[in-house]
């Protein structure tokens, strides 16, 4: 009997590399999920801004875009910013272009998501440390060191459903609201085939919030037409709710009910937010002659509202930033870091992060043993985590603002907006950025990169740190406040 023993491939063998490949995944995945996010981030950007620097991307004959022309556009598209350097309507080629499309598209999906699904594509298996990683992205109220609730904004075992939801919501409404920008497009005295691209482009900048704009003039052509408008304002909305919300939503929209509490803040929060910034931008600009004060209550009262839902983190606008009043700057600011609902396609540090912020300090008024929503007790640990997202945050903004004030010598308040901007990926700019010296635009596309992967790798990260302890130490209070 002839015994044959397995032959090991060696490392000439091609058929190695593959299972090498899937390897090295799985024990980067195991390891450190949040690092992993992070190198899938940096990845694309590194790809994009070698795409962007190409001669073929730039229009018009002649060299390709400097470096950190390209580096800050891979960054603002990939982290779905909206800021430019550029003039994105004239300087991109069609190919330019399409990258564009592309990348705010992949970027939207999000960065634990994206890490999620390639994960899958490479290693061919979606295991529990997996689903453990889209679920720290898709599901806020979840921390992988507690058990596993029942009652989650996404169950582990719905992550798969999930990632096609990803998929076809973004198409699904994306193609909607092109379609129903057309006419639009066609009155604003576009062919038809411009008609159907500025649609298009036009949708997916304001599902994944980024607010490019692909025709000159921006808004302009649309001053007037509030069609157009209202369908941007539905395209940021829906985009800023969050992956888990549509997904309940599509599932359960007839028994709100059954909504968790994630669910519930998100959509409570959000609507409070949206109401009040329109009523905070009304008081603070209808009197301002270069803003509001030229136009008839209506109009005041609808761009108030389409206001405050591109702070939020839309990036467009009809009016010119720098002409705000210094106090509907502040309230812009509020708004920006703010953001919107977490796994969604907005910045900034979440509303469901303010919403547990501000129950922790309701409960603390009334003497509360804890915090409670909707009829439900909100962990402690959940607070903490708000706290140091919310601290993480400042701290990004608070260092890029020292860097460009010593940069640009430029006021205050026009850093502070840029920056938060960049930070929740708004792209709402107050000239600042177009402007700013190389050495400016690192600082700037650093804070975007932090703003779009820090706040939610840092949650997973410490998520994923927690431990048990048999052991406590003494208790003593310090004092507050």
């Amino acid at each position: 009997m002839v015994i044959q023993t397995a032959r090991r491939p060696g490392p000439a063998d091609p058929r190695s590399w593959p299972g090498r490949i899937r390897d090295f995944v799985d024990g980067i995945t195991k390891k450190s999920p949040s690092r992993f996010a992070i190198l899938i981030f940096a990845g694309l950007i590194l790809i994009f801004t070698l795409l962007f620097s190409l001669p073929i991307a730039r229009a018009g004959e002649g060299s390709g875009t400097p470096l950190y022309d390209a580096l800050f556009t891979a960054v603002s598209v990939i982290c779905v910013t909206g800021l430019a350097t550029v003039d994105m309507a004239t300087h991109w080629s069609p190919f330019g272009n399409a990258l564009v499309f592309i990348g705010v598209n992949i970027g939207g999906i999000g960065v634990l998501t994206l890490a999620t699904t390639l994960g899958l594509v490479i290693s061919r298996r979606l295991g529990l440390r997996a689903k453990l990683i889209a679920a720290s992205d898709t599901n806020p109220s979840r921390v992988h060191g507690g058990p596993v609730s029942e009652r989650q904004a996404v169950r582990l075992g719905e992550v798969g459903s999930l990632l096609a939801t990803v998929a076809i919501s973004a198409l699904v409404i994306e193609v909607t609201v092109a379609i129903a920008m057309i006419p639009s497009m066609l009155s604003a005295g576009y062919d038809g085939l411009q008609s159907i691209w500025y649609s298009f482009y036009y949708s997916a900048m304001a599902f994944t919030n980024t607010g490019f704009s692909p025709n000159p003039g921006g808004l302009d052509p649309f001053e007037h037409d509030y069609w157009f408008q209202t369908l941007l304002m539905i395209g940021v909305f829906l985009g800023s709710l969050g992956f888990p919300v549509i997904f309940a939503l599509a599932r359960l929209w007839r028994q709100p009910r059954k909504w968790s509490v994630h669910v519930k803040l998100t959509l409570a929060t959000t609507l409070i937010l949206f109401v009040a910034g329109a009523i905070m931008f009304l008081l603070l600009e209808y009197n301002n002659p270069k803003t509001y004060g030229q136009l008839d209550a209506g109009s005041t009262i609808y761009q108030s509202f389409f206001m405050s839902m591109m702070t939020r983190s839309g990036g467009f606008a009809t009016i010119d930033m720098h002409d705000l009043n210094g106090s509907s700057l502040l309230v812009s600011d509020m708004l920006m870091f703010i953001g919107g609902g977490s796994a969604s396609t907005a910045g900034g540090i979440k509303v469901t992060t303010l919403a547990v912020l501000f129950l922790a300090a309701f409960a603390e008024a009334r003497g509360a043993p804890g915090m409670e929503a909707f009829g439900r007790r909100i962990p402690a640990d959940i607070l903490r985590l708000a706290v140091s997202v919310v601290l993480w945050g400042a701290t990004i903004v608070a260092v890029a603002s020292i860097a460009l004030l010593q940069i640009t010598k430029q006021p205050f308040d026009y850093v502070l907006f840029d920056v938060i901007s960049a930070f929740a990926t708004c792209g709402l700019t107050t000239g600042l950025t177009a402007d700013l010296p190389p050495e400016g635009v690192y600082v700037m596309a650093a804070t975007m990169f932090m703003g779009r992967v820090g706040t939610v790798t840092l949650a997973a990260a410490l998520a994923a740190s927690q431990r048990r302890q048999l052991y406590k130490r003494p208790e003593e209070r310090p004092i507050v406040g």
